[in-house]
């Protein structure tokens, strides 16, 4: 039987959340062998190199742009041939599928393991798993043994539990080694005619659990302040400002300071400037729907006076009837077209939980919308490119290989295939379409070739090329639940909230160890956390000390970005954000003053000063206002007004808006 693309894909993933969450390994074993999975697995995972890979029942597919071909004995289109006189395999998952309704668990698609791809390769595959790779240990009920999770998101901090070898066996252990078979990159269909893509070569790789991985990270989680001060003893605050004191070996940029700095009163003026004068090229030829905007974009800048709108808190925007007026026009005039083309799972598959949940939650919603998505593309205003960027990571990049070209070359050809096969792209350059990626190599990965395009990015770096006035900054919003992504939501009343500053995490980056070197053990009031060792995880609560804090920290990490501010703002705790360069989400309409302290990384030293500083008066006004803009930072099954599936439409509408040319 020919496995196919869900099988090889999702499979290894689905079967380690069954057994953390309990469910019988007979039982699935049992349908495991009913369907033949198994087999789909075994033939898909000793190849990492397509172009090398030969089956014994033909040659297989080369790896194209548009994915990778499934496998085809007869067909020339790459199509996949199922043998009639067995049961198909999608039979056996919507039976797994069905065992997993009756005990109401989720069976989305989520690759959560193996995020530090690259040791040394750490931007895009480390940010911020301080609070998500928390080691869990879960007991099966059925049998007594234990699995070890490396890669679950727990804000618990549980203690951690190593399995010594004699523990890890056979019979409790799952030997699928899921990076592999998720990154196997032979599971794709293409039908995109372009030159092929060569994977390179790596070395073999063993079938199993690396139980030394899951032993590295309980070491390094419960290692001592001053071990994990190593780029701390390289980058230090000197004179007012982030300062390199030991040359060493050469270090990432990651870890290192920025050569500048733009300050938050630089990126408003830059946003001004930008809608004034925009830098879009004018388009080819002339469209009617270029009219429209041009229309829309008169009636946003001399908008009717909001006034007490109970819907929109006033101090929350920049121009609150701007906003309100744009929105309103966004609902009557917006078109959007999403192109077809591009094969899971890099296209059209949303991850709906985890780090990068904020792109899988917006494609799903954007996909199911009826109100602005039309199918002729000739009435569309907008243009979307409906791409995962963790899956495009997750399943081209070669761990170890320190090379990320063929991840921009694949999204190179994608836009030269539209650009060949529609006329769109190549009448505005681009500018009228639009991408919403939120892992950290996004920006080197859609460089040069969509440089024009309209990005939305959790990396909104503006030394990596984010362009304040045209490119969004999406929010990363961390979903443990895909079911219920408001699970926890809310936090004690301001009168309750009496620690005045909260931090946990890994210390990733040159930023984190100088928080802790300051601050670690320093004084009551502040409450910083490195790792959260094992002795101390019973006693501590991410989430309950985020609802107890008063400002809840957000350094940046390897980037600029962290799920940190959404989640403070998620457990109403006043977000301080400490990354130079890093621009707000939805920076073009939200006044993040009213909400939030945005403090320079050389100002760490004097953090708790500047905190007391603030009136009491003004702390519950932002405290008021953060519980206000909550309903711009959450998302909903189905999408509600002003959520923030509709903020971040609005914003690149918005943007459009103010930067097309006629």
């Amino acid at each position: 039987m020919i496995p196919s693309v869900n099988t090889i894909n999702s499979l290894p993933s689905f079967l380690g959340s069954v057994w953390l969450q309990g469910r019988s390994a007979l039982g699935i074993a049992r349908i495991i062998a009913r369907y033949g999975l198994l087999g789909s697995i075994s033939q898909a995972m000793p190849y990492r190199n397509p172009e090398a890979a030969v089956s014994s029942g033909g040659s297989r597919s080369r790896h194209r742009f548009g994915g990778v071909e499934k496998y085809a004995d007869n067909s020339s289109l790459g199509g996949e041939t199922v043998d009639k006189s067995e049961p198909n395999e999608k039979e056996g998952f919507k039976e797994i599928d069905s065992v997993l309704e009756e005990k109401e668990m989720d069976n989305t698609f989520e690759h959560a393991a193996n995020r530090n791809v690259d040791e040394n390769f750490p931007s895009g595959n480390g940010v911020d798993t301080d609070a998500r790779l928390t080691l869990v240990s879960i007991s099966k009920e059925e049998n007594g043994s234990h699995l070890v999770k490396t890669n679950e998101a727990s804000y618990d901090f549980p203690e951690p539990t190593v399995l010594s070898k004699d523990e890890v066996s056979t019979e409790n252990t799952l030997e699928v080694n899921t990076t592999m078979a998720a990154k196997h990159s032979e599971g794709v269909k293409t039908i995109f005619p372009s030159s092929p893509l060569i994977l390179p070569a790596t070395a073999s790789f063993t079938h199993q659990t690396n139980v030394t991985y899951v032993s590295y990270l309980v070491s390094n989680a419960s290692s001592s302040v001053g071990s994990a001060f190593l780029e701390s003893d390289i980058v230090t605050i000197k004179n007012g400002s982030l300062t390199r004191i030991s040359p060493g070996k050469k270090m990432m940029k990651c870890n290192m300071p920025p050569k500048s700095i733009t300050s938050i009163d630089e990126m408003n003026l830059t946003l001004v400037r930008h809608h004034a004068k925009p830098r879009a090229l004018r388009p080819r030829w002339s469209s009617v729907r270029d009219q429209d905007i041009l229309a829309v974009k008169s009636q946003i800048q001399h908008p009717p006076v909001a006034k007490n709108d109970r819907e929109l808190y006033a101090p929350l925007y920049r121009n609150v009837s701007m906003f309100k007026r744009s929105y309103e026009l966004m609902e009557r005039t917006l078109k959007v077209y999403i192109y077809k083309e591009g094969n899971k799972p890099i296209f059209h598959q949303p991850i709906m939980k985890g780090l990068y949940a904020s792109e899988g939650w917006f494609m799903k919603l954007m996909e199911g919308d009826k109100r602005f998505v039309v199918k002729d593309p000739r009435k569309a205003h907008l243009f979307y490119m409906p791409f995962s960027s963790r899956m495009l990571e997750f399943t081209l990049y070669v761990r170890n290989s320190h090379n990320r070209t063929n991840l921009r070359q694949y999204l190179k050809e994608y836009s030269e295939t539209i650009a060949a096969k529609y006329p769109f792209w190549n009448r505005t350059g681009g500018a009228d379409h639009f991408l919403v990626a939120c892992h950290d190599w996004a920006p080197y990965e859609t460089r040069h070739h969509m440089e024009r395009c309209i990005k939305a990015l959790c990396n909104a770096d503006v030394t990596q090329g984010f362009k304040i006035g045209r490119d969004v900054s999406l929010p990363e919003t961390y979903v443990r639940s895909a079911r219920n992504p408001l699970r926890d939501l809310g936090g004690k009343r301001a009168s309750e909230r009496q620690v005045l500053a909260f931090y946990a995490g890994n210390m990733h980056g040159y930023l984190r160890p100088i928080l802790l070197k300051y601050w670690k053990d320093k004084d009551p009031d502040m409450k910083i956390f490195g790792p959260m060792p094992p002795g101390v995880a019973s006693k501590m609560n991410y989430i309950e000390h985020m609802k107890s804090s008063k400002y809840c920290l957000c350094p940046k990490g390897y980037e600029v970005n962290s799920p940190r501010v959404v989640e403070a703002i998620f457990y109403e705790c006043i977000p301080v954000i400490i990354s130079d360069n890093f621009v707000p989400p939805f920076f073009e309409v939200l006044n993040w003053d009213a909400f939030s302290l945005i403090l320079a990384e050389k100002d760490i030293p004097n953090l708790k000063n500047i905190l007391l500083s603030i009136p009491d008066e003004k702390y519950l006004k932002m405290q008021l206002a953060v519980k206000r803009v909550q309903k711009h930072f959450l998302w909903h099954p189905k999408p509600l007004k002003y959520d923030l599936f509709h903020m971040t439409l609005h914003s690149i509408w918005y943007n459009r808006v103010f930067q097309i040319k006629i």
